[in-house]
């Protein structure tokens, strides 16, 4: 889209917000194809904005031509930030607690090394208390924990692996682990912590997307984190990337699963073992 570039100062951003008849069906067909991502059409209006937004940024003087483009080229470097204008990243410290306990208790009865796939990792909160959970439950993680962290949104994995939060992100982290595993940042970083080493190199930060086909090799890990993900699929992408999981996981190895989220119909690979946590048969 690069010789584009020259056209923005005729493109109308208020009127692209209302998009044209056909619009928002090409941008939901793109999404679903490179993301598995289901645009709801509750979301009209949200998705008028977002894309009004990114064929301003580009140039593109109408959204159908931005979201030509995008058709055209399947290696344009806007589908990054194509995909990361949908992605919902809402995520916490130690959210549903129940499931850290959980792994603690799992984590102390496996032979190590110990390995875990969170595999919508968002900004980072969530594969850094799976590593504190880790760290407080086998007696050397150092040598026989690893935690690999992946997720589709470019920007967010970006900000995951710099390990830097206001804060007020970090309040649902128990005091001791505040004082083990964060810096408090001085001066111009006063009001911010930055995640510690201790915890940061148990683990690796990637973008993946669950619809590509280089999936991890099989028994490459103890349990799989992916919590409040499966919701924004269809129940056929849904039982692909279920039945994609069963492979990677060890023997017995666990799946957490989001608190609206169930799997128990979709494939026969899983036991629910209780709490929206699934056991590999």
């Amino acid at each position: 889209m690069e010789s584009l570039q020259n056209n923005r100062s005729i493109f109308a951003l208020p009127e692209q917000a209302q998009l044209a008849p056909g619009d928002f069906e090409q941008a939901a067909s793109l999404l679903k194809i490179r993301a598995g991502i289901v645009l709801g059409e509750h979301k009209h209006e949200m998705a008028g904005r977002t894309l009004a937004l990114r064929a301003h940024a580009v140039g593109c003087r109408t959204v159908r031509e931005y979201l030509d483009e995008l058709a055209r080229n399947s290696v344009s470097p806007e589908w990054e930030m194509f995909v990361n204008a949908f992605t919902i990243n809402h995520t916490a410290f130690f959210r549903e607690q129940h499931h850290f306990d959980i792994l603690a208790r799992f984590a102390r009865t496996r032979s190590k090394p110990i390995s875990v796939w969170c595999c919508a990792a968002s900004t980072g909160e969530e594969p850094y208390t799976i590593a504190m959970t880790l760290r407080e439950a086998c007696p050397q993680p150092d040598v026989g924990v690893s935690i690999w962290a992946t997720d589709i949104d470019t920007q967010a994995i970006r900000r995951a692996s710099e390990g830097m939060y206001p804060l007020e992100r970090v309040k649902p982290v128990p005091e001791d682990h505040l004082r083990k595993y964060f810096q408090r940042g001085t001066g111009r970083r006063a009001g911010m912590v930055r995640v510690k080493s201790n915890l940061r190199n148990l683990i690796e930060f990637d973008v993946f997307n669950l619809l590509q086909n280089d999936w991890p090799a099989p028994q490459s890990f103890d349990a799989i984190f992916c919590r409040n993900t499966m919701i924004y699929f269809d129940k056929p992408t849904q039982t692909k990337i279920l039945e994609r999981f069963a492979p990677t996981l060890k023997a017995g190895g666990l799946l957490f699963a989001g608190h609206s989220e169930n799997f128990t119909y979709l494939t026969g690979a899983f036991r629910l073992q209780g709490q929206t946590v699934y056991v590999k048969k």
